[in-house]
C-alpha cells in the first residue's frame, strides 16, 4: 500500500524525534537517511521520514535535497507533506527554513502554509508568534549562543519574513483555542489578504491536536515533532490507516555506546550527569586535525571498558572551546571531522 505521511527533516536527530511521535501515534514509520534510490522498500509503512542534512547546508543544496525528497515521497503516495525542523527554529537570517518551505510550497501549489514549532513537552510553546523556550523567549536562551544558528530574534514573524519570500501572518492563541471552525476561518482571511505563511501559537499538547485537526486537507505544513501530533487521527478518521495499536519496539539486547555531538546546554548538560555514572571518553579534534587516527584508538577503548554499562563518547565541548576549535580549523572543517569521526565509530 502506498504511504499517507512524508516527512523532510533537515537533520537526523530532529527526523528520529519526528518518527518516534507518529510511532507514538499509531502509525507504522520508515525512517531514512538521504533520498531514497528506486530500490527502497518501506514494507507496510503509513509514513516515511526522510532524514537530510540540510539544516546548514548551502541553500541551493537544501532546496534540491528537500525538493528531491518531495518527488521521491509523492512518487510513493504520500498525501500530505511535513517539512521538519527543530522547536528552536534554528537557522539563519538567509535560511535555510524559508528558502526550503518556499520551494515545497511552490511545488505543491499551496495557498497557505502554517508554521509551528511548538513543542510544549519540551518547553518550546508560541504565544503571539514569539516562540518560547521554557520561560525564555528564543533569544534570551542559550540558543542566542548556538555556534552554526544563533537565534537573536524571538517572533516567528520576523524570522521567517526575513528569510522567505512570502508575506507572515498569525493565528493567535485565542483563535487556536476557539477550535478548528475558528482556525480555518482565521486561515481563509489570511488568504484573503495575500498571506503565504501562518505562524500559529500553540501552548500545550490539546493545541496541537487542535492544530493539526484543522490542517487536515493542508498539502504542505512545517515545524517541529509537536505538530504530527494531531496528524495521524486525520488519516484514520478517513480509513487511511489502521486503528490506533500498542507499539512494538526492537529488543534491547547487546552493549549500548552513546555517541554525542551537539553542543547545545541541553546536551551538555546530560552529558555531565551520564558521565558521573558511566565511562566515557573525549574526541580531540586537535588529534584528528594533525593526522592522528582517533576512531580505531576510541573503538578500542570503548571495547576495553566494562560491559555492565553503556560507554560514552563525546565531541559535546562550550561555547568557548567550540569558538576556538571554528576559530583554528573553521566552521565547516571543524564540524565535518567531528561528523566523521562519530559516523565512523557508530
Amino acid at each position: 500500500m502506498p504511504i499517507v505521511l512524508g516527512a523532510i527533516a533537515d537533520d537526523f536527530t530532529g527526523a528520529t524525534d519526528l518518527a518516534n511521535t507518529l510511532v507514538g501515534e499509531g502509525m507504522r514509520v520508515v525512517q531514512v537517511i538521504g533520498v531514497p534510490g528506486p530500490e527502497a522498500t518501506y514494507g507496510d509503512a503509513d509514513a516515511v521520514v526522510v532524514a537530510l542534512k540540510s539544516r546548514t547546508a548551502p541553500v541551493e543544496d537544501a532546496i534540491a535535497e528537500s525538493l528531491a525528497a518531495l518527488e521521491w515521497l509523492q512518487s510513493e503516495g504520500a498525501e500530505q507533506i511535513l517539512f521538519k525542523y527543530c522547536s528552536t527554529f534554528d537557522s539563519t537570517p538567509k535560511g535555510n527554513i524559508g528558502p526550503v518551505a518556499d520551494a515545497l510550497r511552490e511545488a505543491l501549489s499551496c495557498e497557505l502554509t502554517l508554521i509551528c514549532p511548538a513543542f510544549p513537552k519540551n518547553g518550546r510553546t508560541i504565544y503571539n508568534g514569539v516562540l518560547f523556550v521554557g520561560e525564555l523567549p528564543l533569544a534570551e536562551s542559550s540558543m542566542k549562543d548556538h555556534p552554526l544558528t544563533p537565534m537573536r530574534d524571538s517572533n516567528l514573524m520576523r524570522l521567517m519574513e526575513a528569510q522567505s519570500t512570502g508575506k507572515v501572518g498569525l493565528i493567535p492563541a485565542s483563535i487556536v483555542q476557539q477550535g478548528v471552525p475558528a482556525i480555518r476561518a482565521r486561515m481563509e482571511a489570511l488568504i484573503a489578504e495575500g498571506v503565504s505563511y501562518a505562524v500559529i501559537d500553540a501552548l500545550n499538547e490539546a493545541d496541537l491536536r487542535t492544530i493539526g485537526k484543522a490542517a487536515t486537507d493542508h498539502k504542505l505544513i512545517t515545524g517541529g515533532s509537536g505538530i504530527a501530533l494531531g496528524l495521524p487521527a486525520n488519516f484514520r478518521g478517513r480509513g487511511k490507516i489502521a486503528p490506533k495499536q500498542d507499539t512494538d519496539f526492537l529488543p534491547n539486547e547487546g552493549r549500548a555506546l552513546i555517541l554525542a555531538g551537539s553542543c547545545s546546554a541541553a546536551t551538555r548538560a546530560q552529558l555531565a550527569q551520564a558521565k558521573a555514572l558511566w565511562p566515557h571518553a573525549k574526541v580531540d579534534i586537535d588529534k584528528i586535525a594533525a593526522g592522528k587516527e582517533m576512531v580505531t584508538e576510541l573503538a578500542e577503548w570503548a571495547k576495553a571498558q566494562p560491559t555492565d554499562s553503556p560507554v560514552i563518547i563525546y565531541g559535546s565541548a562550550d561555547p568557548e572551546e567550540v569558538a576556538g576549535i571554528q576559530k583554528r580549523y573553521g566552521v565547516a572543517a571543524s564540524g565535518q571531522m567531528m561528523e566523521d569521526t562519530l559516523s565512523a565509530l557508530a
